[in-house]
């Protein structure tokens, strides 16, 4: 008898069903003894996947029957925490002493109880069924009879008790990484082992290695995926050429970092007989160096994207295929995958040819060469048929730009800082990071490309992977709808929303000194966008259609987009490889949004720990900052030339005794009236900076003049 979930899932789906032990369920369902050891085997795989519960006395049955339901939990810093039911929108509240031995990520079972807590139900956390991780990272610290870990994420209250005899030798206050055991047991410390010593938070490269570490991140490729990545030479044959569309005698060209040393995108411009644009995205062909289930594939499919940190890359491919044979050169020919999209003056997409092709760029531009250019037609290493090409294509990129805002597309162009480092990996300057027309013109032939070859997958009606974006949740929309109204802003919301209800509030507001924080505030309250096959389109794109194409060798969902372009043209994509493919990209979307989430944190974690040891060497400076966030303790602004983010705690306001009115958001005094308020801009001065938590304290002062006294103390410092 073959034993499969699905046999199982029916048979406890039953209205008659009642939880009974697997023995009398495989009694039930008639399995012969010999195939018992495989029935356990199955059930034990649905109870891990949360799709069977067990409850006592051993019986199984479905959550839902029994009030339960399975989710990821996410708990905050104050312990409490939050669950969305997997497949469900209902968010549940659980409190902290209901959280058990939940740690922020997991897999967890939770049962609903029957009241509110406001308008959310509560629930409390079962059982674990799946770690989010079990490398915990934290300070180490020995008492008198046992070595413990305090951990990093603050939303792990517990310290970890280090098991005996690791071998390892580590100092009070080094940054450790310690493999939790089984956490069973709510009312003791969870218990874990020391497997390695990173070093002091001071010294160089340990705040990066951290992080690399308490996010899983690989940082070197596998022998066998090395080897492989080795073995392929870049050789384009006659017979490869005449498979693609000769595109080498035109003019190519990719405009990228300064920095960066893999070019994954060209574009080039032409206009035909009737007066219409002929726009060409080339991408690099990763699909034909990464064959599927190759070694090199599934490290790319594990890793799913590369990650950015501040002061490296940790890449999705191994270096021979994304700075050499894929990384689209200049003045070498190269493989790629071509979308050429005819518009018309006005700017109207009339038609798209998506097609694989052969290129040779004529020049590798960076964002500050093109920039100059458009500013003083200064010409500086960029040849002049590219120049010609380049002033169309700014054109162009304006044109298509402000037909997307029209439509409805929503800008949120936030500041974001660029962190400078020398070359021992010290940071020597931070500064808002520049957003020109060049980086501009480059996203908008991207939006485009993407967008025409997810209308391509559409009109066909064939399965591939969406780059989607949910409407937002209307209990958020609402409470920053209220909090616009504090600053004397009406946000009209009608139904259906619509991204243009919102695009045309981010436009009013324009030039207000609260837009920088009612645009952040408004970008947190929407959902996150992620990889899909269900289309359910681009909320803040403002796109019916879009899904990613245009970065194949940093992104896995880029190279699976390209597969299945070929096996389009190859004729290759039968009923059959439809039904494999759908699962294939419900199980690689799942995942490579996981990844991509943990690799923003990541890279936004390495942005903030160099800010705060930039700012330690500014202990006593005054800056301008504007306030960004209020908690029951005190408030946080943000530094406007560093983008980067200290507490003003209540306890520094010696001035008057303050309170804080979430209500209005602002902190007032109780004599004076004087009020602290979101949005408000203020001079505050840099007090301490503790490196071990990456914490900044600041206190507002009245005016922006500097301290000599700490001035001179820093000058005597670096004479020393």
């Amino acid at each position: 008898m073959k034993i499969t979930p699905e046999k199982i899932i029916k048979s406890v789906s039953r209205k008659s069903y009642r939880p009974i032990k697997p023995r009398s369920l495989a009694r039930k369902m008639k399995v012969p003894e010999e195939d018992y050891r495989e029935f356990r085997r199955v059930v034990r795989e649905l109870i891990s996947k949360g799709e069977l519960v067990r409850i006592r006395g051993g019986r199984i049955g479905l959550p839902d029957p029994m009030n339960l339901k399975v989710g990821k939990i996410q708990i905050t810093r104050k312990g409490f925490a939050f669950l969305t039911p997997e497949n469900e929108n209902e968010e549940f509240y659980i409190r902290a002493e209901d959280t058990k031995t939940a740690l922020n990520g997991d897999r967890v079972v939770i049962r609903i109880k029957p009241y509110k807590t406001g308008k959310k139900r509560e629930a409390e956390v079962v059982k674990v069924l799946e770690r989010a991780r079990q490398l915990i990272i934290g300070t180490y610290y020995k008492a008198k009879f046992y070595e413990y870990c305090e951990p990093d994420d603050p939303a792990i209250k517990r310290n970890i008790y280090i098991l005996p005899d690791h071998g390892l030798a580590a100092e009070d206050g080094q940054k450790v990484a310690v493999m939790l055991k089984d956490w069973t047991n709510e009312f003791l410390n969870p218990e874990g082992r020391l497997v390695e010593v990173i070093g002091f938070p001071y010294e160089n490269g340990v705040d990066i290695l951290t992080i690399i570490k308490k996010y899983n991140l690989p940082t070197d490729f596998d022998p066998a995926v090395e080897n492989e990545a080795d073995k392929i030479k870049l050789e384009i044959t006659p017979g490869e050429v005449k498979r693609r569309r000769d595109l080498r005698g035109e003019i190519q060209f990719t405009i990228d970092p300064a920095s960066a040393r893999d070019f994954d995108d060209a574009v080039s411009l032409k206009t035909n007989e009737a007066g219409n644009y002929l726009l060409g995205v080339h991408i690099a062909d990763v699909s034909h160096y990464v064959r599927e289930n190759s070694e090199l594939d599934k490290e790319a499919v594990n890793r799913g994207t590369s990650v950015y940190l501040v002061d490296r890359v940790l890449p999705m491919l191994p270096e021979n295929l994304s700075n050499n044979i894929c990384s689209l050169n200049p003045d070498e020919d190269r493989l790629t995958y071509s979308c050429e999209m005819e518009l018309t003056p006005r700017g109207r997409v009339v038609k798209y040819d998506i097609f694989k092709s052969v290129i040779h760029s004529n020049a590798r531009l960076n964002y500050d060469q093109v920039q100059e250019f458009f500013d003083t037609g200064k010409q500086d290493g960029i040849p002049p048929e590219v120049c010609e090409a380049l002033k169309p294509l700014r054109k162009l990129a304006a044109l298509l730009r402000k037909k997307r805002f029209k439509a409805g597309s929503i800008d949120f162009d936030l500041p974001e800082p660029l962190v400078l480092l020398d070359k021992s990996g010290e940071v020597i300057d931070i500064r808002p990071r520049p957003r020109k027309e060049s980086h501009k013109l480059i996203e908008e032939f991207m939006l485009l490309a993407n967008k025409c070859v997810a209308e391509y997958f559409v009109r066909l009606g064939l399965p591939t992977l969406f780059r989607v974006h949910d409407l937002p949740d209307p209990e958020k929309l609402l409470a920053f709808k209220e909090f616009a109204r504090t600053f004397g802003h009406d946000l009209k919301l009608a139904e259906p929303l619509r991204p243009k209800q919102l695009s045309d509030f981010l436009h009013r507001i324009e030039g207000q000194p609260e837009e920088e924080l009612l645009n952040e505030l408004l970008l947190r309250s929407l959902k996150k966008a992620v990889y899909q096959r269900e289309n359910i389109g681009h909320f803040g794109l403002a796109f019916k259609n879009y899904l990613h194409f245009t970065s194949p060798i940093r992104r896995y969902p880029d190279l699976i987009v390209h597969r299945l372009l070929s096996e389009i043209r190859r004729k290759n994509y039968p009923p059959h490889r439809q039904k494999t493919v759908k699962a294939d990209l419900d199980k690689i979307g799942e995942h490579c949004s996981s990844m991509e989430v943990i690799a923003e944190k990541a890279e936004r974690e390495s942005i903030k720990v160099k800010q705060v040891l930039y700012l330690s060497r500014h202990i006593g400076d005054i800056y301008e900052g504007i306030i960004s966030g209020m908690v029951s303790g005190g408030f946080f602004v943000r530094l406007i030339k560093f983008s980067a983010e200290g507490m003003v705690r209540l306890s520094s306001l010696t001035d008057d005794y303050y309170y804080v009115d979430m209500d209005h958001y602002e902190i007032v005094g109780r004599s004076t009236k004087r009020r602290y308020r979101l949005g408000d801009k203020l001079f505050v001065q840099i007090m301490s900076v503790d490196l071990e938590f990456n914490r900044v304290n600041l206190k507002p002062v009245e005016d922006n003049s500097k301290p000599k006294r700490a001035r001179a103390k820093k000058k005597r410092a670096k004479r020393k």
